[in-house]
């Protein structure tokens, strides 16, 4: 929690600072900043007030008439990384150079981002220079900037000059604007979380793979582009690499199709043409030559073009979308990269891309097949290099847990090579079980063929299935295209869920666990306390509101803590406080020091009350049974003791029966009553000697509901078969979110249990409200009022009787409205008598210092420090 509270505070000062003191980068040498009005894709966008742009404006000595050539970098990269095209053209041509906005030195919050919105501001920009015509290069991400200048303003562009650009969106990563524009939208919100969530004070604002960049590809639409490179007359010539990897080779031809008076020229490198200063040349030197020759008007334009090439420029001759050379090799190798994210949605990728058209159904399963197969081996490199002890680190902890894998080192004993095979189809086993064939270190060479088996049988399968659902996945894609960033998201919810959802069916298991889930959800008695308190704590708030006393609740128990048992009382004390009853089991408070000494002072204990294990352990301050332990043996209470370094309460185990007894007493009140009593069942199973220890625990119907915490509990002892009628205890303590089953008991309400209660309560001066758990011998015994205390809670106890598998939400919610109208009550009566309330400051730090502290010095309590039953 402490830290937790330090990083929101960290994150809120840096909102802070990036609000308030936002400041733009001094101009680098030679750059003039310009402001502009700000645009959209559509216009201008006056209320976003002004865009200062960045610029460089070069021109060549003794020469201001010499041609302009405007240079549009691309993203994230910005001008100063066309600096060595930039040397190299100088001496020709005027050159202007700006950062675009959202890049480099220019404002990087912009309402539009895209590349038509960028086309307004070069336009803008010019008109602010005097510059009527210019020649425009454009590298990448800026091609598709001069291409939507040339559109959109044809007078003003004298030749365009293509440079490793981006162009159509049919050669774009996947080759769909809705799908593409989808993981624009993913990569949008992971660099928006890592910004606005990380304390950076304003230095990730600048980094250069930031939200801008990523604005830049979500903003932008490339489907107009065909129409601009369709219509455009003018000179063009293309450069680019022919190892290129971000924009294939092949958009650089379709580029020169569709544009017939265009001049290609392939040369050897990739995207980073223009960056390497010594491979620069070859790519100034053709710019160079055309830009001179469209300046005197030699250059080819389409009313010119070879016939040839006009006709292969038809739209009837556009080429099938199939995936080829360098963007397939790319494709495939994010798919299978892709598989170590999320094996089911890579292979339902892969499959909707076969189904649109894009891929093979063979390199696409093979591609996932390859991932599989790699992330299956990784996973038994993991257990090789890390080991079992590595596995209680974080972040190891998260992955797998180390008695999953115990359990599967087991399984693997047993079954060996099957298992491989089959935990591919299990839900929840193939981890741990590839985990633990590293940790056994089985031999590889054995197994890789059971692992290539598992994944030739699966990646098909799953990848087929996505291909034959795909056609109806598409028409709906498109039909609802706005929305594709919410259906891809959507999609993947789906895929996981969907996925999940099949495996666990697939098995026994899984539909059991399904079924226990089921349960959970559907039965408010396993509802988190989130879900169910909403009616009372808006009683609580209205109440305070009334008596304009927020924390009127604090003046309930006057006699238990600070708070009346709201939060942080001790047990020890509480206990203290009924010993004259002589019905509390016998205890002893430990307080922190060395592991040994408090084992020896647990023996003294022991010894001077002739008690024998089991024995119960507790932390002094706790709830809902957390730190809770039954040690039966020396080494249990050892383990206990070294596992809670606070303040422990020692106290005898007292067998029987177990019950909650809900009482409560107004102050002035000759005597009080019983609210309700919540009779606690244990839970067990039965062995029939056939049966594992987890199939009894899933196949008991109302075991199956806890089953996830009965699984991590008893994991090292799933794989036990118990023989034929022997009783296995899942629960011995009377929790429920321990698995202990509560009932209704308040029909077994006696008139000697009332009297006995009430003789108990009376002892305990400033008690007025709360709830004993108690144990009995028998519920005869119980109804007779012979019973031992083993510990009682104050004011945020609760009448757990409403938990009866039995009882609506509505009882649960009328009983517990109920309960806390008493309270009120007795808390007007004690307000009335002089009790103080805490402030609404006090009642936070109680909060906030209820959690556990680390051990040293303590103020001596009140004298707690034996109570012998």
């Amino acid at each position: 929690m402490k830290r937790w509270l330090v990083y929101l505070a960290l994150l809120g000062l840096s909102w802070l600072v990036r609000r308030e003191w936002t400041w733009e980068p001094a101009p680098q040498v030679g750059q003039e900043i310009v402001w502009l009005e700000a645009f959209s894709a559509d216009g201008p966008a006056p209320r976003a007030g002004k865009v200062r742009v960045a610029v460089r404006v070069l021109t060549p000595p003794g020469r201001p008439e010499a041609p302009t050539v405007v240079l549009l970098h691309g993203s994230p990269v910005v001008s100063v990384a066309l600096a060595p095209l930039v040397e190299r053209l100088r001496g020709d041509f005027r050159l202007v150079v700006p950062d675009l906005p959202g890049f480099g030195r220019s404002s990087l919050r912009v309402p539009d981002y895209s590349l038509h919105a960028q086309a307004r501001y070069v336009r803008a920009l010019l008109d602010r220079l005097g510059v009527a015509r210019a020649h425009v290069v454009g590298y990448s991400m800026g091609g598709g900037v001069a291409l939507a200048l040339a559109d959109a303003a044809p007078e003003r562009v004298k030749s365009l000059t293509l440079v490793s650009s981006i162009g159509l969106q049919e050669q774009e990563l996947l080759g769909d604007y809705d799908l593409n524009h989808a993981l624009h939208g993913l990569q949008l919100a992971l660099l928006w979380g890592l910004q606005e969530l990380t304390p950076h004070f304003g230095l990730l604002d600048w980094f250069p793979v930031n939200t801008s960049y990523a604005r830049n590809f979500y903003d932008s639409d490339q489907r107009p582009l065909r129409a601009a490179l369709e219509h455009w007359a003018g000179p063009m010539l293309i450069v680019h690499g022919d190892a290129d990897a971000l924009v294939p080779v092949s958009a650089a031809r379709e580029h020169a199709r569709l544009v017939p008076q265009s001049e290609l020229r392939l040369l050897p490198g990739g995207h980073d043409l223009v960056f390497a200063r010594e491979g620069v040349e070859t790519v100034a030197a053709p710019v160079r030559a055309f830009l001179q020759a469209a300046e005197l008007g030699r250059s080819v334009t389409r009313s010119n073009a070879e016939p040839g090439r006009v006709a292969a420029a038809r739209p009837d001759a556009r080429p099938e979308p199939m995936l080829a050379g360098t963007r397939l090799v790319w494709v495939l190798a994010l798919l299978a990269l892709a598989t170590l994210a999320s094996e089911d949605l890579a292979c339902v990728a892969a499959g909707l891309l076969v189904a649109k058209g894009s891929l093979g159904f063979l390199p696409a399963t093979a591609a996932c097949f390859a991932g599989l197969l790699a992330g299956d081996l990784l996973l038994v490199l993991l257990g090789r290099t890390v080991g079992r002890r590595s596995l209680r680190a974080w972040p190891l902890r998260w992955i797998v847990s180390p008695e999953a894998v115990e359990r599967a080192e087991r399984w693997f004993a047993e079954r060996g090579a099957r298992l491989i095979f089959l935990s591919r189809f299990m839900p929840g086993t193939r981890l741990p079980t590839y985990v633990a064939a590293g940790v056994l270190r089985a031999p590889l060479g054995r197994f890789v063929a059971w692992f290539a088996l598992a994944c030739a049988v699966w990646t098909p399968l799953l990848v087929g299935l996505s291909v034959a659902s795909g056609g109806v996945i598409w028409a709906w894609w498109h039909r609802y295209e706005d929305a594709a960033v919410w259906l891809l998201l959507a999609l993947i919810a789906g895929v996981w869920g969907g996925g999940a959802l099949l495996r666990a069916l697939a098995t026994w298991r899984g539909r059991r666990r399904l079924l226990g889930r089921w349960r959970r959800l559907t039965r408010w008695e396993f509802w988190p306390m989130w879900a169910v308190y909403p009616p009372v704590v808006a009683y609580i708030v209205a109440h305070g509101l009334r008596t304009r006393c927020l924390t009127w609740f604090t003046a309930v128990n006057p006699g238990i803590g600070a708070g009346g048992g709201l939060v942080g009382e001790s047990k020890s004390e509480i206990l203290h406080g009924l010993n004259p009853s002589g019905v509390v089991a016998a205890w002893t408070r430990l307080a922190p020091g060395a592991p040994a000494e408090r084992v020896a002072a647990v023996r003294r204990f022991m010894d001077e009350q002739r008690l024998d294990y089991p024995i119960v352990l507790k932390p002094d301050v706790g709830e809902r049974g957390t730190g809770v332990v039954i040690a039966r043996t020396a080494e249990a209470v050892e383990a206990a003791l070294r596992a809670e370094a606070q303040a422990v309460i020692v106290q005898a185990y007292v067998p029987g029966v177990e019950f909650g007894v809900f009482y409560h007493r107004r102050p002035a009140a000759a005597r009080g009553d019983i609210l309700a009593v919540t009779d606690k069942r244990m839970v067990a199973v039965t062995g029939d000697g056939v049966r594992t220890l987890e199939e009894l625990v899933l196949g008991d119907e109302r075991a199956v509901c806890m089953a996830p915490f009965f699984l991590r509990t008893f994991a090292h002892r799933l794989d036990h078969v118990p023989a034929a009628g022997e009783s296995e205890p899942l629960t011995e303590l009377g929790t429920h979110c321990r698995g202990a089953v509560f009932l209704d008991g308040t029909s077994l309400v006696t008139p000697r249990l009332i009297a006995e209660v009430e003789r108990v309560s009376r002892v305990f001066e400033g008690f007025y409200f709360g709830r004993y758990d108690v144990r009995a011998e028998s519920v005869a015994a119980f109804q007779r009022g012979e019973f031992k205390v083993i510990e009682l809670n104050g004011l945020t106890s609760e009448a757990t009787s409403i938990y009866d598998p039995r009882h609506s939400l509505w009882f649960g919610w009328r009983l517990l409205l109920r309960q806390w109208r008493i309270a009120a009550q007795i808390a007007a009566e004690n307000r009335a008598r002089g009790v103080r309330v805490l402030t609404a400051r006090e009642t936070l730090a109680l909060w906030r210092h209820a959690r556990p502290q680390p051990p040293g010095p303590e103020p001596a309590p009140r004298d707690v420090a034996r109570v012998t039953a």
